[in-house]
């Protein structure tokens, strides 16, 4: 009898021990980008008359998150040749060489460098966006993120929309500033299931 009690005894501290030593942080997750549920947007303003608020139809991408560990990565990829002004004639217009170029330069890329979290939310990423061939840093501010098993798709999913401001200028794309202004807020809705 007493042996089996000194027996319980020691596999209860190995248990324990084991149990200690696991490791505190879940593994990384990764999500692809849901291109019907993803779409990035521009605002400028046009001659001071109206805000315009443009967008693209095909974005594609992968992110990271490892929310207990407070980690992640966002690989995204926009084709520049979706651009959607709602109006077929000024969708070419921009693709010329004085805006996006997109014969020579058919892909807009958001890469990041870091991603900052408060609890297990992000808050923002720092990365570099490349658009027309030129890279340069940019924040993007994440203003919601949600993550839950999607209602529909029975797949773990996440969502969030972020915001950034950036020059047109600073991408070789300012022609008609400061009448079209070379201030572009940066929209980003985006949605991403587990892969």
């Amino acid at each position: 009898m007493k042996k089996q009690v000194a027996a319980r005894k020691v596999f209860a501290v190995f248990a324990l021990s084991g149990l200690f030593a696991a490791p505190v942080f879940a593994a990384a997750e990764t999500f692809v980008v849901d291109p019907n549920h993803t779409y990035p947007r521009f605002e400028y303003s046009h001659l001071g008359y109206s805000k315009q608020i443009q967008r693209f139809n095909k974005t594609s991408g992968t992110i990271v998150v490892d929310r207990a560990a407070k980690t992640g990565t966002v690989d995204i990829s926009i084709d520049a040749r979706s651009v959607d002004t709602g109006y077929p004639l000024f969708n070419e217009h921009i693709q010329g060489e004085d805006y996006f170029d997109t014969a020579k330069y058919p892909t807009i890329t958001y890469k990041s460098t870091a991603v900052k979290f408060e609890g297990d939310i992000p808050v923002s990423v720092e990365g570099l966006l490349t658009i027309k061939g030129v890279t340069k840093p940019v924040t993007l501010t994440v203003t919601s993120f949600h993550a839950m098993p999607h209602p529909m798709l029975k797949k773990d999913a996440i969502g969030a929309n972020a915001v950034a401001t950036i020059k047109r200028s600073d991408f070789n794309a300012g022609k008609n500033a400061p009448h079209v202004s070379d201030e572009v807020t940066l929209s980003i809705a985006v949605e991403a299931l587990k892969q």
